[in-house]
Parts: C-alpha cells; sequence; structure tokens
C-alpha cells in the first residue's frame, strides 16, 4: 500500500515532495505573507506495521532552527493521547520515525489545539455560573474573536493565550485555568473571583490557527509586534482586544506562549519599561518565585535576559500593559522540547502539564491577589 500523507484540516501544514516506499521527504509551508514556519501538522494513511520514515527537509531554515536538536516529535493514533516519536536532527532535516498499529495517525510539532475544540471550550466555559461570553469582533478571514468574563471582584485580570498560534500548550493551558476558575467549589476559584473580574482570551489568533501558521495570523503579522498600534486592516485581534482592555483597565495580565529552543517553563516581566514601578516589580518576582516553590514544573534558572532599563519593546503586550496600565504583566511560556528537569519519555511536555499548570498558576495568584 502506498502511503498517503495530506494536511487539508484545520491546523494542517505539511507540503509532500516525495514518498518512495515506507519513507517521504517534506517541506514545512511558511505562514502566508510571511517567512515564519516551523510548525507542521499532517496524516499518513496507509502505515500500519510498517516502519515509516519522515524526513522534514527545510529545517535550517526555519524560525527556531535552535529549536530541532534534542527536540521529539509528537503523533497519536487516536487523536488524544500525543506520543514522543523517534526524532533526529543533523544537516538541517528533522527525522522522524513511526510504526504505528493502524492506518491512519497524525504527526505534529505539538499536540494541536483544534478551533473545533476551542468553540467547545467557549460553548462549555459561557454554559457555567457566573460567566459570560462575547464576541469582540471578527478576524480577517471573519471567524469570531471570543471574551470569557467571570468574578466580581475589583481588581481585573486578563489572560490571553495563542498570540502565536502554532504554540497550541497556550491553549491547553487556558483549558486548565478555566476548569480551575470555573469549579465554585474550589476554594482558589472562589477566592479570585471574590476578588477580581476574570477576562479571558482562550485563543487570541483563530485564523493563525485554523491555516496552520507558527507565529501570524491571515495577514502574516505577528501579533505580538501591534500592541503599541494595532490596526482593523492589518491586526484586529490586538485591536479589539486592547479596546476591552482600555474599558476595563487592566491589574494582572498573563500572556501564554510557547518557546521552541529552551527546555523548561518560565516567566518574562516588564523591567525595561520607562515608568517603572518597584512595587510592580516587587509583585511579579513574589508571583515568579510562589511559582517555583509551588510545581516542580516551574523554574527561575533558565529564560530570557532581563530587559534594559527603559528599552522595553512596547510593540509587545507584556510590556505595552505594564506600563500603559501599571499591570502586573508577564509572559509565560512552556516549551516544545520536554521539560529537562522533569522529563517524561513517553509524552514530554504534554496537554495534561499544560493544564495542570494553568491551574497551579490560578493557585499562585490567588496567594497575591489581595495584593495587586
Amino acid at each position: 500500500m502506498t502511503l498517503s500523507i495530506t494536511s487539508a484540516f484545520d491546523s494542517g501544514n505539511i507540503r509532500v515532495l516525495s514518498i518512495t516506499d515506507d519513507r517521504a521527504e517534506l517541506e514545512i509551508v511558511k505562514d502566508h505573507q510571511s517567512d515564519f514556519y516551523q510548525w507542521f501538522h499532517f496524516r499518513v494513511a496507509g502505515a500500519a506495521g510498517r516502519e515509516v520514515e519522515l524526513v522534514l527537509t527545510n529545517c535550517a531554515g526555519s524560525a527556531y532552527p535552535d529549536g530541532w536538536p534534542n527536540y521529539k516529535a509528537r503523533y497519536s493514533e487516536d487523536r488524544e493521547n500525543w506520543l514522543q516519536a523517534d526524532t533526529s536532527y543533523a544537516d538541517g532535516k528533522l527525522t522522524i520515525r513511526i510504526e504505528p498499529d493502524t492506518n491512519a495517525v497524525w504527526v505534529a510539532y505539538f499536540a494541536p489545539y483544534s478551533m473545533e475544540r476551542h468553540h467547545d471550550l467557549i460553548a462549555w466555559a459561557a454554559s457555567q455560573p457566573g460567566v459570560t461570553q462575547k464576541e469582540l469582533g471578527r478576524t480577517l478571514d471573519g471567524q469570531p474573536l471570543d471574551l470569557l468574563t467571570l468574578g466580581e471582584g475589583k481588581k481585573q485580570v486578563w489572560l490571553y493565550a495563542r498570540q502565536h498560534p502554532g504554540e497550541s500548550m497556550a491553549e491547553w493551558w487556558m483549558e486548565g485555568a478555566l476548569e480551575r476558575l470555573c469549579d465554585l467549589e474550589d476554594s482558589v476559584a472562589r477566592l479570585l473571583r471574590q476578588e477580581a473580574t476574570f477576562h479571558v482570551v482562550p485563543n487570541m489568533n483563530p485564523d493563525g490557527s485554523r491555516r496552520g501558521h507558527l507565529r501570524t495570523n491571515a495577514a502574516g503579522v505577528n501579533l505580538n509586534r501591534e500592541w503599541h498600534a494595532p490596526s482593523m486592516e492589518k491586526s484586529p485581534e490586538v485591536f479589539l482586544v486592547r479596546a476591552e482592555m482600555d474599558r476595563t483597565g487592566v491589574d494582572f495580565a498573563m500572556d501564554v506562549h510557547g518557546d521552541e529552543a529552551i527546555p523548561a517553563v518560565f516567566v518574562a516581566g516588564f523591567e525595561g519599561i520607562p515608568s517603572l514601578k518597584q512595587d510592580r516589580v516587587a509583585l511579579y518576582n513574589r508571583y515568579r518565585d510562589t511559582l517555583a516553590a509551588r510545581t516542580p514544573d516551574f523554574q527561575t534558572r533558565l529564560g530570557y535576559p532581563l530587559g534594559a532599563p527603559g528599552k522595553a519593546n512596547l510593540s509587545m503586550s507584556t510590556a505595552q500593559l505594564a506600563e500603559r496600565y501599571g499591570a502586573v504583566s508577564m509572559t509565560l511560556e512552556m516549551p516544545f522540547k520536554d521539560n529537562d528537569d522533569l522529563p517524561d519519555p513517553d509524552f514530554g511536555w504534554s496537554p495534561a502539564r499544560s493544564m495542570q499548570l494553568g491551574k497551579d498558576c490560578m493557585a499562585v495568584l490567588a496567594e497575591i491577589i489581595a495584593d495587586i
């Protein structure tokens, strides 16, 4: 049986160059109107009981080539459980070897979070007590941009994910955070909803998500470089969310991402903004250090360099929100690679770990919410 490979589905991305017996040569497709690429997601059919070799040939020119060494692709036969595949990188090529039991197997850069699952999440959350759903507007592809609001407190907390659509672990994190916040028998949720009003955007980039992009929206724009001057023409997602933030104010904000190269979970802050206030920095540090104490999946040793004083990039959301609103603002990063401090040879960093981290982050927020 000849192998069949396709990416003609939600978040799919691959180009087939050749298929010979049990080996296929493939290319990752660039984001539309952009040179970014690294996300892949495709289906292999006709592979049951065969040792299949899948070679992604253009990895050297990808957005983050340092992300490939020691990385393992994910594969699934049921689209629920995503395992790490035998993966190697050399000479600019990523080679994935699998031997599936069934004739259809899915392969991806990380466990996908489909737009269908996104709509299921919105429908579920909107039906929970005290949660309201609002469509902020439409994307360039005409998809709705969803906002969930819950809580009665004065503090304004914003949680938003997937500015970079290929970082699908970010929406798995959101699912975990929302599960905790919507559980009215959970003391953490009860305290947080008493002290704060939560504004949650589970997916900032529906168009890029559906199109199979790594980093950009339908116009090829990196949304996390638009926060200083968003527009409805290029970056309606940021324009609409920032307008709502202007209406509500922001006291605490978390922008949820994935990092291609660093094998750890970490946060980045706002040290370089012009109007830096030490009480805000102290709260950020307290949150970061408490999270490190509460969960072994989080650490402070690895991460991005601190911003130089007064040199923050205000086109990025974390810096813009800290400067614009005086918010305790941060970017949370999870790995595409495994978490090297606590490796899991079967699943690596996974949807389950992302969801648990979302719940843990809410518990730590409850410890500092009164002081924000």
